[in-house]
């Protein structure tokens, strides 16, 4: 199994970013945690992209297709306002988490669309960056043998 994990805007800015809305571990720490949560998943091949470029985000899921099993995703505030996202996972198909680092539920009220929550299976919010090992799991479940995909 190989899943890509996808953050968005800002993610690369943890530690210095609103640190008692995102935590104090930095982005480095964030990066060693998916790179050991999907191995303890299962995945052969877990990769990271960041971008604070929403057609990179997009180019990223396109190249995704035939590459990968599955997505994790962190579009960050594409969350809230991209189509085109949204559109690149519904052409890809592939299974995918949504994931977010905050309680999205408790902040703002344009936090509370999510676009992309139309092509994700399961969506985490509020773990801090142990929901990316959360969704990790999640997805390891959905691509195992005997599991709807």
């Amino acid at each position: 199994m190989r899943a890509l994990v996808i953050d968005g805007p800002n993610i690369n800015m943890l530690g210095i970013r609103e640190p008692a809305i995102y935590g104090t571990q930095d982005y480095r720490a964030l990066c060693e945690l998916i790179r050991r949560a999907g191995a303890e998943a299962g995945f052969e091949r877990t990769d990271h992209v960041q971008s604070n470029h929403e057609g990179d985000l997009v180019d990223a899921i396109q190249r995704a297709l035939g590459a990968y099993d599955g997505i994790v995703i962190n579009p960050a505030a594409y969350t809230h306002t991209s189509v085109a996202i949204l559109d690149a996972l519904k052409a890809v198909a592939l299974p995918c988490v949504e994931v977010h680092i905050s309680d999205v539920p408790a902040r703002e009220a344009f936090r509370q669309v999510s676009y992309v929550r139309q092509a994700c299976f399961a969506t985490i919010t509020g773990e801090g960056i142990q929901g990316y090992a959360h969704a990790l799991d999640l997805l390891a479940r959905r691509l195992s043998p005997g599991n709807a995909s």
